[in-house]
Formats: structure tokens, sequence, C-alpha cells
């Protein structure tokens, strides 16, 4: 069995549409890759200036790292620091990167896993270095994924599709998934959407007509605006009808649109 770890970016997870990321389902990931957790380690920020002086951001805040803590993951906590730029204005910082960097280094001898949760670009040569020593590195993250860094690593687990990994989609009844092929001209594509865990728990058939795809901005869709969706691997929301020969299709698919919000409260786990 593999021996894992997890090294989270959470200001970058949360950031980028991870909010109420369950943690106890990002276990779950690495131990259905065949792995066994050894470390798990969470990368976040805090602003003890604002602590001090807000009792009610306080609190929700320690609820937030006491449950991140009941998951088993080892908090690292990275200061907020303020500075002043050149016009006067204050700026905060709290960058955790290079102390995520250095400790899946150092840690990694013992390992056979990474997963790595971010989207940030910076991490590229961290992944490189990671697989020159012979890990495998897994990347899971949301919005906004560096192009560069999701093509080097191994697998990237999109949280979208993650099943379990975020609050419930309020229609039950919709989906998401990911086009990866399509016929420009015959205007249909299929669709793949997660069915567990697993690298290979993919569903891969689920067919889709231009015609009953619509732009969340009500722009007319075109075979060019349809093919980017591929291209661009964006996330799309449908629901599921089966047909009469037994083949299922998608209907009323849009684009996702991820819900962008900060860490203020506990995690679901």
């Amino acid at each position: 069995m593999l021996k894992a770890g997890i090294f989270l970016d959470i200001e970058n997870l949360v950031r980028c549409g991870g909010w109420g990321i369950r943690y106890r389902v990002v276990r779950k990931l690495v131990e259905a890759q065949g792995a066994i957790v050894l470390r798990a380690n969470a990368y976040m920020a805090i602003d003890s200036e604002r602590e001090e002086k807000d009792i009610d951001y306080k609190r929700k805040k320690q609820e937030y790292r006491d449950a991140v803590r009941r998951e088993s993951f080892h908090l690292v906590l990275k200061k907020v620091q303020r500075y002043k730029n050149s016009e006067g204005d204050i700026i905060t910082k709290a960058n955790a990167d290079l102390d995520l960097a250095i400790d899946a280094l150092l840690q990694a001898d013992n390992l056979d896993y990474i997963l790595l949760g971010s989207g940030d670009g910076d991490f590229f040569r961290l992944v490189r270095a990671l697989q020159n020593k012979g890990k495998r590195v897994d990347l899971l993250s949301f919005s906004n994924t560096s192009e560069i860094l999701r093509c080097e690593v191994d697998n990237h687990f999109s949280g979208y599709l993650v099943p379990e990994i975020l609050p419930s989609i309020d229609n039950s009844s919709r989906v998401r998934g990911v086009m990866h092929v399509f016929n420009e001209e015959k205007g249909f594509a299929f669709l793949g959407v997660r069915t567990g865990l697993g690298v290979l728990d993919m569903r891969d058939d689920i067919f889709c007509h231009i015609s009953d795809f619509r732009h969340r901005d009500g722009r007319i869709v075109t075979d060019q605006s349809f093919a980017q969706l591929k291209t661009q691997q964006k996330i799309i929301e449908f629901e599921l009808v089966e047909r009469s020969d037994g083949k299922v299709k998608a209907v009323n698919a849009t684009e996702f649109e991820p819900e962008v919000r900060c860490a203020e409260g506990p995690p679901q786990c």
C-alpha cells in the first residue's frame, strides 16, 4: 500500500471555489488511490491582529480551525502581515507557499504519493521536484487552476466533480461533468462525470446536443462557443435523462458557476 501525504493550500482552495470543502472526503480521495495517509497538512492564514479586536471573527475562525483538526489535519498557520505600499494603502499578505513546498520536499522521503491541494502555478517546480524523487503527485483544485500545473501532475481531480467533497447542489437532479468529445459537424458532444473517487471512476458516455445547452450569460450558442467548453475544460452542469434506447443524455445544460466565499465558519466534514 502506498504511503501518502496531503498538502492543502487552504487559502487558495477556499478563495477559488472550494468553500465548504469536506476534509474527510479529501482523505477518502487519497485512500481510494490505494494509499494510507501518513501526513495531512493544511496551510492557513491567521490574522492575529484582527482576531484580537474582533471576538466574533476570532470565534468563527477558531471553530473552523478546530473542525479541520478534528479531521486529523495538522495545521500550519501563517501570520498575516500588513504593509503600506507607495500610495499609503495597507496591503495584507500571508503566503504559506514556501512553508508548504519545504515541508513537502522534506516529508516526501517517507512517502510514495502526494496529493497537492492548490491551483497555484508557483507549485509547478515543487511537483517536478517530487516526481524526480519518484513520487506520484496528484492535484486537487477548483477554479483558476494553472494550466501548466494541471498538465505537470500525474492526475488532476477537479473538486467540482469529486463526489461529496462540496456541499450538495441545491437542485439534487443536476450533476456536473466535462466535455471530452465534440463533433462539430453534427453539433453534439459526450460528457464525462465522476462515479467514484478512483482515478478511473468515470462515466464518459453522456450525450449532449448543442440544442440542449444554454450559455449562462445569455450568449447565442455557436459551434465555436460549444467547442470551447472542451478546449477550456469548463465544468458543465446539467440534468440526466434516459433515452428510449437505454442511453442517457444531458438536458438543460449550462456552464457551472461556482460559489466563491471566504471560510468564516466551520467546514462541513
